[in-house]
């Protein structure tokens, strides 16, 4: 995991689809070529982390899992 500041051209910065309305704590993600960026929907020209794509993977199949355990 790294953290960067590069330019922003050509990328296409998506919310997930749970964050509804609430526009004030959410995280955004930009697919790239074997990575994952991530980075603060409050300040999107600061610094974002660069994941990569299998361990972006391995964290949305475990957030998933939890989510159905939330209620337990």
């Amino acid at each position: 995991m790294t953290a960067d500041h590069q330019p922003d051209t050509d990328l296409v910065w998506f919310k997930s689809s749970y964050s509804g309305g609430n526009t004030t704590e959410c995280v955004e993600t930009a697919l790239v070529p074997g990575s994952v960026l991530i980075r603060d929907s409050k300040r999107p020209v600061s610094h974002r982390l660069t994941v990569s794509a299998s361990a972006w993977t391995w964290f949305v199949a475990g957030a998933r899992s939890s989510s159905g355990n939330a209620s337990a």
